[in-house]
């Protein structure tokens, strides 16, 4: 391609980027028709969105891949979308309170549940999504699986009630908030990339010192998050330590003794 050619295909992308449309190929068309017919379709559009999405691809022959790929033996299906999502988001966007009806582990259901929604969380190792929600009755920060809510709806109370239940939520947050810092072992300052990676799913800072060229990133998280991130700063390895002292460290520090006992030989090696 030359010079001329690549400057006439710029200006048509900078145009089309200006006026919100962008250009697909046939093979990405193909490949969109062949996902409107999942039936998981209908529940990530709208009906008028999927419409109208089908009116556009209409003369687009779809790729039928379960003719020539046989599945067996594959696990249920746990679908990254879920039908609630849209619902749930709306509601935390415009901040309305949700009624719900929620599976019990033991069987059985408890209706008419009372809350704030205040974020979706999606478990990457379950494979899972999660409501994190106020409720007004037990006044406490509650999780549920969307896999276990059988209903839920919009849920109008007072304004006053609302900014209380939103005060008393963020005081929880900040309750079980913490800290912990840990330093970046200058031999390993060129993956730095690759540890920050590793801690790409908490709040994190990072400063550097350059009397030292060291590495040091401040790590937010909740308390029930803590042993996740154990074992994200054990898999580093030699990377990073644990500087603060705080849980973290104690915990670091208990976990490799308890390691270390069970691998301690109990006679001498030849």
């Amino acid at each position: 391609m030359n010079p001329f050619e690549k400057i006439f295909n710029y200006q048509i992308l900078s145009r089309l980027n200006e006026s919100g449309a962008f250009a697909l190929t046939s093979q990405e068309r193909i490949w969109l028709k062949s996902m409107l017919e999942l039936d998981a379709a209908g529940h990530a559009f709208t009906p008028e969105t999927l419409d109208k999405l089908n009116a556009l691809l209409q003369n687009e022959a779809p790729f039928h891949l379960q003719r020539i790929i046989v599945e067996k033996g594959r696990n249920k299906d746990r679908h990254v979308y879920h039908p609630l999502l849209r619902q749930l988001r709306r509601c935390i966007i415009q901040g309305q309170g949700i009624k719900l009806t929620t599976k019990l582990k033991h069987g059985g259901h408890k209706a008419d549940q009372t809350g704030i929604p205040y974020k979706l969380e999606y478990s990457m190792v379950k494979r899972e999504w999660y409501l994190l929600w106020y409720g007004t009755r037990q006044h406490n920060l509650m999780s549920t699986k969307l896999r276990n809510i059988v209903d839920l709806h919009p849920w109008e109370l007072p304004a006053e009630r609302t900014a209380a239940a939103k005060a008393r939520l963020l005081q929880l947050l900040e309750a079980r908030k913490r800290t912990a810092l840990v330093e970046v072992n200058p031999l390993y300052n060129a993956e730095l990339s690759r540890i920050l990676s590793a801690f790409s799913c908490f709040d994190k800072n990072v400063s550097y010192e350059e009397a030292t060229y060291t590495y040091r990133i401040h790590i937010q998280h909740l308390a029930d998050e803590s042993e996740f991130l154990l074992s994200k700063i054990r898999f580093l390895g030699l990377r990073v330590k644990v500087i603060d002292q705080g849980y973290m460290r104690r915990r670091m520090l208990e976990a490799s003794t308890k390691a270390l006992m069970r691998y301690e030989a109990s006679e001498p090696l030849p």
